[in-house]
């Protein structure tokens, strides 16, 4: 059985402030970016596009926060 980041235990839930996530936005509008690309699984764009929708983001700028939040994890530990 495949497992996924959402199914591991030290996983925590992450609460986004969708109006910091806004001002990130504008804040970042003019940095320059590289685009990229991903293979993701259509289960796994739907969910992040429902979460997005919640949040009141686009469902790419969730994933780069996402990425960068466990990027920011990741040098911690």
């Amino acid at each position: 059985m495949k497992k996924y980041a959402r199914q591991l235990k030290e996983y925590d839930k992450i609460e986004f402030d969708s109006k910091a996530i806004i001002s990130g936005m504008k804040r970042l509008q003019g940095a320059r970016r590289k685009p990229t690309s991903i293979a993701l699984e259509e289960e796994l764009i739907k969910e992040l596009k429902k979460m997005a929708d919640k949040k009141g983001v686009p469902y790419q700028v969730l994933m780069r926060l996402l990425i960068a939040d466990g990027l920011k994890r990741l040098k911690a530990a």
